[in-house]
């Protein structure tokens, strides 16, 4: 069996930065690996966590069980048809390089998500997106083992219940499931999303005469280092809070007292997505800092580790940010990281 490792620090395994030891720890790199390792586990009954790239946790205090960390690799094209390409990626994948080598292919739909953060196995629990494209758009099925008996059960696209940054494997199959691979269906003829943040007007600073998979990529990845921390210089999980989803009548409303604040319609325009950096900024948290705790100056949305912070005071900053918001706003923030 592989080898499990005891009081492991995990501060190389989250973007964070942040210490916190591990009672067990393992590293698994094949199907087997993890069907042995679960089959210890339920003789020896600790709880499991399980870890991707670390992009997307914030740890407070040590974790009292077994850290697995899925590096299960591989990507491979499985299937074709007159308009898609069906690509399956395994779960320990980095998303940045599945996505710089879907492009390279000429596979189209995910450059819009160039540069997130994080594993392939992750990207469809929290249905990741940037720019106008989530994966439920680009999302053909996935294979995951479950926990409990070891079987391996797939889900097409309706079972996985996307919503915005959601899944049932973040609610009603939460800590049943461990992802191992996923299926993504990218188009052979391209049909661009442009018009989301500021893409079309980077095309037009790059100076792009002609579209193309390769051009949208690269004006992702200039706008995102622009904005935001190289975590490995600058400890963080990205997007800390989500973007509110408000109903479009408070929308109004708050429109009367706030005229500057921004919103797109969603849901049929009966709701409004509000940007949660605005708020933020609104309430005077941009470029706060607190020790080595803070509010990244380009981008409020990211809370970052300046060098020796704790998982505590990341987490607490981000409860007064929260409350000093539905305090101005009357809007309550939501924590996109995964807290432990």
């Amino acid at each position: 069996m592989t080898q499990i490792l005891d009081n492991i620090s995990l501060q190389p395994f989250n973007s964070f930065g942040i210490h916190a030891l591990a009672k067990h720890f393992c590293k698994v790199t094949s199907l087997n690996e993890m069907q042995e390792l679960l089959e210890w586990n339920k003789t020896n009954n600790h709880p499991l966590l399980v870890l991707g790239g670390g992009s997307n946790v914030l740890f407070t205090k040590d974790y009292d069980g077994l850290v697995l960390q899925n590096a299960l690799k591989g990507i491979e094209l499985v299937n074709e048809d007159n308009e898609y390409y069906f690509v399956k990626a395994m779960a320990g994948e980095n998303w940045h390089q599945f996505v710089s080598h879907c492009v390279q292919q000429q596979y189209q739909g995910i450059e819009n998500m160039s540069l997130i953060p994080g594993n392939i196995g992750a990207s469809p629990m929290q249905n990741i997106g940037a720019y106008g494209i989530e994966i439920k758009d680009v999302f053909e099925s996935l294979e995951a083992i479950q926990i409990s008996d070891g079987s391996i059960v797939s889900f097409d696209n309706k079972a996985c219940g996307f919503g915005y940054r959601e899944s049932v494997f973040k609610h009603q199959l939460r800590n049943q499931f461990i992802i191992l691979s996923v299926v993504f269906k990218l188009r052979k003829t391209p049909i661009f999303n442009i018009s989301y943040g500021n893409i079309e007007q980077e095309l037009m600073n790059m100076n792009v005469k002609q579209l193309t998979i390769q051009s949208i990529a690269d004006a992702v990845i200039r706008i995102r280092q622009r904005k935001l921390p190289d975590p490995t210089k600058i400890g963080n999980a990205g997007s800390f809070f989500k973007n509110p989803i408000i109903p479009t009548v408070l929308y109004n409303e708050l429109k009367k007292a706030y005229a500057s604040i921004p919103g797109f319609a969603v849901q049929n325009g009966s709701h409004t997505k509000v940007p949660a950096a605005w708020l933020i900024e609104q309430t005077g948290w941009k470029g706060f800092r607190a020790g080595d705790a803070g509010c990244y100056p380009l981008q409020p949305l990211v809370l970052v580790n300046y060098g020796h912070a704790t998982g505590v005071e990341i987490f607490n900053l981000s409860t007064q940010i929260i409350e000093k918001v539905k305090d101005e706003f009357g809007i309550e923030l939501e924590r996109e990281v995964n807290i432990y």
